[in-house]
């Protein structure tokens, strides 16, 4: 994964800095900037207040004192849209501990905003942390939680996964709207089965809300697939994993997600979940305009092999491999490791592969994040030029 032919030899730790390490106007440069749409070479940026008021080239604009200078690629803080934890804390805790810890962590990964993804409970403890996470979300620190993306109760029996059987529902707009009066409205992203029976009414009258669908933990045919985009579904939960298997004369909901043009598609690139062939597959079929990296991380991430919670079950964690009762239970994955993975299985171009965990996720949930431009946050990652992630400032 290379930026540019050139090599640095020079290493910043890799810790996030906030807005107390800059004065109020900054000056900014890089040997590169990936802005979500394009890369800029020998960019100058001028941020204020947490907020970027110009951008330019340093062969355009005469240099103020004191520029701050970063040798590698500077690109927007990466967007994870469907995480449920990370430093050993669940974001079902729903605890200002909980999503500081978990917010910390993922800022030293280069992320700048996520949506703390819940897993299917009983409906008083999901209402519980549904409830907590709202009266936190404003007070987080380190990466932004920018919302709740709701992954249960509306999943399918037979393709659930680890979601605990008893606590499944059928799409209900009365269950939704527990759910949303408990959030306090910040819930920006549902998965759902589209061929559950009211699936497809719940997913027009969440879009009505500004609530995103996502087809996932789903046995849907394509027709039935079909149906839930025409419903408002714009996504699909970690393709492959938790959908109907693909087969030539009854290819089911895979079909609808690889080759429908106008449908997002998250993957989970860890190397565990998806063989390196199945996403060179995905990649050709989304491409860099829908395809959305994310981790489906759990509270393990970033600690040492053992048990750890997803919601109310335990899972266990060795060489990277996360299991509850033998079955798949989200990852130890990072998204700085994921795009190294992509880079690495696809071949595909950094710039392309960079919008999956910038651009396309934001755009995907209707997140203010994801970009660099005028007007926006003085959120920043910083890559070498050989892809490693050197740190995180979140400016804003």
């Amino acid at each position: 994964m290379d930026f540019a032919a050139a090599d640095f030899d020079a290493e910043i730790p890799q810790a996030a800095r906030n807005c107390d390490n800059f004065p109020m106007r900054s000056t900014i440069t890089a040997d590169l900037l990936f802005t979500g749409e394009e890369l800029i070479a020998e960019p100058l940026l001028e941020v204020e207040d947490g907020r970027i008021v110009a951008l330019s080239s340093q062969l355009e604009t005469e240099l103020g004192p004191h520029p701050v200078h970063y040798e590698g690629l500077l690109a927007p803080a990466m967007v994870d849209v469907h995480i449920h934890g990370a430093e050993g804390h669940d974001v079902m805790e729903a605890t200002p501990e909980a999503l500081a810890a978990v917010g910390g962590y993922l800022a030293t990964r280069g992320v700048g905003a996520y949506l703390a993804t819940t897993v299917t409970a009983p409906m008083d403890a999901t209402l519980r942390s549904l409830a907590g996470l709202a009266k936190c979300m404003d007070a987080a620190s380190g990466a932004r939680l920018l919302g709740i993306h709701l992954e249960g109760p509306f999943l399918s029996h037979v393709r659930r996964g680890v979601h605990p059987t008893e606590d499944l529902q059928l799409p209900s707009v009365v269950a939704f709207d527990k759910f949303w009066q408990a959030a306090e409205g910040r819930i920006r992203l549902m998965t759902i089965a589209p061929e559950l029976a009211g699936a497809a009414e719940l997913i027009a009258y969440a879009a009505k809300l500004g609530v995103r669908a996502s087809l996932g933990h789903s046995n849907a045919t394509c027709a039935e697939a079909e149906a839930g985009v025409r419903a408002g579904a714009v996504s699909a939960t970690h393709t492959y994993n938790a959908m109907r298997s693909f087969d030539h004369r009854d290819p089911g909901i895979l079909a609808t997600v690889l080759t429908s043009d106008s449908l997002y598609a998250e993957l989970i690139c860890d190397g565990i979940h998806v063989a390196p062939e199945a996403v060179r597959l995905y990649w050709r079929a989304k491409g860099p305009e829908r395809a959305i990296l994310v981790t489906d991380a759990i509270s393990a991430t970033g600690k040492p092999d053992g048990s750890y919670q997803l919601g109310s079950f335990a899972v266990e964690v060795a060489n990277g491999r996360c299991t509850a009762n033998g079955v798949l239970a989200g990852s130890v994955l990072t998204l700085d490791t994921a795009v190294r993975n992509f880079c690495e299985f696809t071949g595909a171009a950094s710039a392309d592969v960079l919008k999956t965990v910038t651009r396309n996720p934001a755009r995907m949930a209707g997140l203010d994040a994801g970009s660099i431009r005028v007007g926006g946050r003085a959120d920043f990652a910083v890559f070498s030029l050989q892809g490693e992630l050197k740190t995180t400032l979140l400016l804003s």
